[in-house]
């Protein structure tokens, strides 16, 4: 299916590893000049080395969620490069494991503003342009933890839950004009993170990463976790021509995993 998104131009967040890497190359591969962005130059020059392997097009901006100060200068600079995004991925790194109490005051101010505020400061910045055009398309990935919460995973299950509010408001506010915005929701995606979080709790329960991952694929009912590449390929689809009656909306990419309707 061709989605019709040729010489598109986007901003991926978080694009140096993970689901943000594979949500970049997706786009790619469907003609889109893809801006990869996030902290470590390193790894965001991978992401653009595989691309470019595949013959797509894509260029590195360093890109702070953590420095909201400096969105515009990094902006600007796509805007004389390529011209305005037409597609912006809002992906944000993971907080650190927390319990729902007894954690400090400051952690969550610290983390809302990183994987909140940043992202809905960010979008406003792409925004106009989009809505002037019309067209434009915002997909927020995010956690299954929004549907059904994760245990030791607070800060991540109540924080992303706001986006989620967040979103299906902006939804109805701009889709007149074009411009889709939905969210993703990712089961167990093979990713360094998921491996870090198997580990994690199989230390917590005296056990063994592999003995966790292998009893998280029981209860996954496609018996297996999903791959990255299955992830952004749906998140290129939502960016698609064809997605553009698809806004305010929730997509899981799960397996099946998530029990409540």
């Amino acid at each position: 299916m061709d989605l019709q998104i040729q010489q598109r131009v986007a901003l991926v967040c978080g694009a140096g590893s993970g689901l943000g890497r594979a949500m970049a190359l997706s786009l790619a591969q469907e003609g889109v000049k893809v801006a990869v962005t996030g902290r470590n130059l390193e790894k965001l020059a991978e992401t653009v080395a595989l691309i470019q392997q595949q013959g797509g097009t894509a260029q590195t901006w360093q890109l702070d969620l953590a420095a909201p100060e400096k969105f515009d200068d990094v902006l600007n600079d796509i805007h004389q490069h390529w011209g305005d995004i037409d597609i912006l991925i809002n992906n944000s790194g993971g907080p650190p494991p927390a319990t729902a109490q007894g954690t400090d005051a400051g952690i969550w101010q610290q983390q809302f503003s990183l994987m909140v505020s940043s992202l809905i400061q960010l979008t406003d910045k792409v925004l106009p342009a989009m809505r002037q055009r019309g067209w434009g398309r915002i997909i927020t990935s995010t956690s299954s933890g929004v549907i059904a919460p994760i245990p030791n995973l607070a800060l991540s299950n109540a924080l992303r839950m706001s986006l989620l509010g967040w979103s299906k408001t902006l939804a109805r506010e701009v889709a007149a004009d074009g411009v889709t915005v939905n969210v993703l929701v990712p089961g167990r995606i093979a990713t360094d993170r998921v491996s870090q979080l198997d580990a994690i709790k199989a230390k917590r329960e005296n056990s063994t990463a592999d003995a966790v991952a292998e009893k998280s694929r029981q209860g996954i009912p496609a018996g297996r976790y999903g791959a990255p590449e299955e992830y952004g390929a749906t998140a290129a689809f939502l960016a698609s021509q064809q997605a553009s009656y698809i806004t305010g909306t929730i997509m899981r990419v799960d397996g099946g995993m998530i029990d409540a309707i």
